[in-house]
C-alpha cells in the first residue's frame, strides 16, 4: 500500500493576513502566491473576495497568475459572497470556492441567533449555489471543534449530498486537545454517509498551542488535507504552521504519509513572508526560527561537533538553512571555542586553546555572545603574550 498524500492548503494570504498590521498590497500578494506555488502547496487560499475591492482584485490576479495549484476564495454562506468569489476565480485554472457557516451551539444560538434546522438549510443552499459556478466546493463547519459530533455529522452528510468535494473541520477557537480532535475526525469517518468520496480537511488554531498537534491527530484519524500558514501566522494566536506539519510528516510519519512540499524552500519562504508582512519570526520557532539550529550549551556543542545527530533530528540543509550554529556564550566549552576558531582559519594548539579559553570565559561573563571580532581580539592578546 502506497503512502497517503496529505494535501497542503495554504491560507497565509487569507487567514495569515488577518493578523493586525500584516495587510499585504497587490504586488506582495502576487509575489508570495508565486512562492507558495514553487514551494509545492496544493491549494492557495488567496483571499476573501467580497471583503474589499482590493481583495477581490488580488484573488482575480492570483487566479490568472497561478498555473499548477488550486486557487481558493473564501465566502460566507451568503449568495453575494459566493458570487463574488466565483467572479474573482473566473480565470483560475483550478478554482475552489470555500463556503460555510458556524455549527456549534455558540455560533448557532449566540452569533447567528437561529436554529440547527436553519443552519443545515443555509449550508446546503450555499454549497448548491457555489456548485453552480465551480466543481470544487469546500464547506467549512465553523467552530466544529466545539460542535456536537452527531449534529456535525448530519450537517456534513447534507453538504456532501449537495455536492461538496471537501469538508473542513475547523477547531476555530483552538479549543480541542489532540485526542479529542482526532476522535472527532474518526467519528466523522465512521458515521457520515458519503464521506469516503470527499477530502476531510483540518483547520486548527493555536490558542492553546495545539494547532500542529491537532492537525497531525486529524490525519492520523482519516483527514487528508491540512490548512496551515507559513510561520503559523493567523487570527489571534495563529494557525497550524506549514513548516511544522511538513517536517513532522517527513521525519516522523513518512512511512504512512507524504506531501508535495519542497522542504529546502521552507526557510527562504518563511523569511520572505516575515519580511513582506513585517512580522518577525520568534527566535525559538520550530524549523525556521533563528535558534532552531543554534547551540550555545557546551554539552550540546560538543555533541553536535562530534556528530550532528546527537542534538539535531533535522539536517538544516533540508529546510534551506546553510548550517548549524555554534554560538559562543559563557556556557560554551573548549570544544566549541576551538571549533569556532577553526571556522575563522585559526587552528589552536592545546596551549593556545587553554590561554584563549581563560580570556574567553572572562569576556563571556560580561558579554552575552562572543563574535568573530572578539575571537580575533583574544587571539591577538594571547599571541602577543606568547611573543
Amino acid at each position: 500500500m502506497g503512502k497517503q498524500e496529505i494535501q497542503i492548503f495554504d491560507t497565509t494570504l487569507r487567514d495569515g493576513e488577518q493578523v493586525p498590521g500584516c495587510k499585504l498590497d497587490r504586488d506582495q500578494k502576487l509575489r508570495l502566491a508565486e512562492r507558495l506555488e514553487q514551494l509545492g502547496v496544493n491549494v492557495i487560499e488567496a483571499g476573501f473576495p467580497i471583503s474589499s475591492p482590493g481583495d477581490f482584485a488580488a484573488v482575480a490576479e492570483i487566479s490568472s497568475l497561478i498555473q499548477h495549484t488550486t486557487v481558493c476564495g473564501l465566502s460566507r454562506a451568503v449568495e453575494a459572497d459566493i458570487k463574488a468569489a466565483a467572479e474573482a476565480l473566473a480565470t483560475a485554472k483550478y478554482p475552489r470556492i470555500h463556503t460555510g457557516i458556524g455549527t456549534s451551539d455558540s455560533h448557532i444560538y449566540d452569533k447567528l441567533q437561529t436554529t440547527r434546522e436553519k443552519i443545515i438549510e443555509r449550508a446546503v443552499g450555499a454549497v448548491r449555489y457555489a456548485k453552480s459556478f465551480v466543481e470544487d466546493v469546500e464547506f467549512y463547519a465553523e467552530d466544529a471543534g466545539r460542535t456536537d459530533n452527531a449534529f456535525l455529522a448530519t450537517v456534513l452528510e447534507n453538504v456532501i449530498a449537495a455536492g461538496a468535494t471537501v469538508v473542513n473541520i475547523p477547531d476555530t477557537t483552538g479549543y480541542c486537545l489532540p485526542e479529542e480532535y482526532g476522535a472527532k475526525i474518526k467519528y466523522l469517518v465512521e458515521n457520515v454517509k458519503g464521506i469516503d468520496r470527499v477530502t476531510i480537511s483540518c483547520h486548527c488554531h493555536n490558542d492553546l498551542g495545539l494547532a500542529t498537534a491537532n492537525s497531525i491527530a486529524g490525519i492520523q484519524n482519516g483527514a487528508t488535507q491540512i490548512e496551515c500558514t507559513i510561520n503559523g501566522i493567523g487570527e489571534r494566536a495563529g494557525n497550524t504552521s506549514l513548516e511544522e506539519v511538513a517536517m513532522i510528516i517527513k521525519h516522523r510519519l513518512g512511512d504512512l504519509f507524504k506531501t508535495s512540499i519542497n522542504s529546502r524552500m521552507l526557510n527562504p519562504v518563511s523569511r520572505e513572508v516575515a519580511h513582506e508582512m513585517g512580522m518577525a519570526v520568534q527566535a525559538n520557532k520550530a524549523i525556521v526560527g533563528d535558534n532552531a539550529f543554534a547551540h550555545s550549551s557546551g554539552i550540546h556543542q560538543d555533541g553536535v561537533i562530534k556528530c550532528r545527530a546527537t542534538y539535531e533530528i533535522i539536517d538544516p540543509h533540508e529546510v534551506g538553512v546553510d548550517k548549524s550554529l555554534i554560538v559562543l556564550t559563557a556556557r560554551s566549552g573548549r570544544a566549541a571555542l576551538a571549533y569556532r576558531y577553526k571556522e575563522i582559519g585559526i587552528n589552536l594548539t592545546k596551549r593556545e586553546l587553554d590561554s584563549a579559553y581563560k580570556e574567553f570565559i572572562a569576556l563571556a561573563d560580561v558579554k552575552k555572545i562572543i563574535d568573530d571580532t572578539d575571537l580575533q581580539m583574544i587571539w591577538n592578546n594571547i599571541t602577543v603574550a606568547v611573543a
